[in-house]
């Protein structure tokens, strides 16, 4: 009996070293991580800077200068982005460490707890198993058997608590099992993030390069550019009118979900709305932007490269990218998403598409990056919303000298809704 409570003592102050080794590892990691984190906010805090410093430049817009200038702030950004990426994957990396290096001590330690409860078991089930007269012929003093009789019950003591340590570790284990599966998730995540930054990156460069060739860094030029954009935008928006006005949808409002805040989530963040559903004032000033038919969807400004996300649950219907017919005159990279509650939205002017037609989206899922494709006159995210009975991915044929034909949706117009309808 003296001989297992020794044993118990041992196991305790065994499992107190343990704990104790893994508390100093635990406690470098915790620092190092720690300091990424901060160095995570004072990237961040940079990035805000440079938005900052993007949304004065578009308000310039005008100049060659000044686009030149955006374009150079966006690649600034963007190249912080990568910088914060990669902290984000060293602090996640280290997070991992962390909770594997948990688990390996946690197991070791349960292990170690399980074996001293099995040795008591077997100590309380022989004293059990002893009777009175067996305990007389032993030889004891009645003073030495009741203390063997308190032992056994400190022993069974003992037991219930090894029985809720045990407990408490295999529940602390499953936790930082989950932890490490979100956090291994987090990473690979962080990862196709970086690599799409980097892609961004050099696509930036590559404009200002496509810009510089084309203007030959004279302002004359920028302009006379500028106009010709302007003169395709307006006659391939007006064959896309002609073709939506030909389009004859009975919109069926059953089919509708009622009207109401949260029913779709903001695609991006933060939400900054630049231009209005309708005939908003800009609208009515520039009539021949958008054939007088208002605006068809609402714009939030972001810089290039910020995430877009699914405003709810769907199917991907259609993708395209109609510079690739015509550039700088419509949409640019585009995706349309067909949700379940009779509703579909129309991401635009997309710097980078990451997903396909077909695929299943979640609500907030990644669908591509915001830009500045198509006609844009600075970064932002073009957002339609429409009911679904009267919106589809269609095929036009310009007659705009250099285009072809379109791939884009296209809807009637009692299909167009106000996404601050259900935003």
């Amino acid at each position: 009996m003296r001989k297992t409570c020794s044993l118990i003592i041992i196991v305790l102050l065994f499992i107190g070293v343990g704990s104790w080794t893994e508390a100093a590892t635990e406690a470098e990691l915790t620092t190092t991580i720690s300091t990424k984190q901060a160095e995570i906010t004072k990237l961040e805090a940079d990035i805000k800077a440079f938005q900052s410093s993007i949304a004065e430049t578009q308000k310039k817009a005008g100049s060659l200068q000044d686009e030149i200038k955006e374009i150079d702030l966006t690649r600034q950004k963007l190249t912080k982005d990568i910088t914060l990426t990669q902290k984000k994957i060293d602090a996640s990396r280290l997070t991992l460490q962390k909770l594997r290096l948990d688990i390996a001590d946690k197991s070791s330690d349960l292990a170690r707890i399980k074996e001293a409860t099995k040795v008591s078991l077997r100590q309380v089930q022989e004293l059990d198993t002893l009777t009175p007269l067996v305990f007389l012929l032993s030889g004891q003093s009645w003073s030495e058997v009741w203390i063997d009789i308190a032992h056994l019950g400190k022993l069974s003591n003992q037991l219930i608590t090894y029985s809720q340590t045990i407990i408490a570790y295999k529940n602390d284990l499953e936790y930082k099992e989950n932890a490490t599966k979100v956090e291994a998730s987090h990473l690979t995540t962080l990862g196709s993030q970086l690599t799409d930054q980097k892609s961004l990156a050099d696509t930036t460069k590559k404009a200002k390069d496509t810009l510089l060739t084309n203007t030959k860094n004279q302002q004359s030029t920028y302009q006379l550019l500028l106009a010709d954009r302007l003169l395709k935008k307006q006659k391939v928006e007006s064959e896309i009118a002609q073709a939506e006005a030909a389009l004859r949808t009975i919109i069926d409002p059953s089919k509708l979900p009622s009207t109401g805040k949260g029913i779709l989530a903001w695609p991006v963040t933060p939400v900054i709305i630049t231009q209005y559903f309708g005939n908003t004032a800009f609208a009515s000033q520039n009539s021949q932007v958008y054939n007088g038919k208002g605006h068809n969807g609402i714009d939030l400004g972001v810089p290039v490269g910020t995430a877009v996300g699914a405003a709810a649950e769907g199917v991907v219907t259609g993708t395209g990218n109609t510079d690739l017919t015509c550039a700088g005159a419509s949409y640019g990279r585009w995706v349309l998403i067909k949700h379940f509650n009779g509703l579909s939205t129309l991401y635009a002017h997309l710097s980078l598409i990451k997903v396909a037609e077909g695929e299943s989206v979640s609500r907030g899922g990644l669908l591509g990056y915001s830009g500045n494709t198509g006609y844009s006159t600075g970064p932002h995210l073009h957002f339609s919303l429409f009911a679904s009975q009267g919106v589809s991915v269609g095929s036009l044929q310009s007659k705009v000298s250099g285009c072809g034909v379109y791939r884009l949706p296209l809807a009637s117009y009692n299909s167009y809704l106000n996404p601050l309808s259900y935003l």
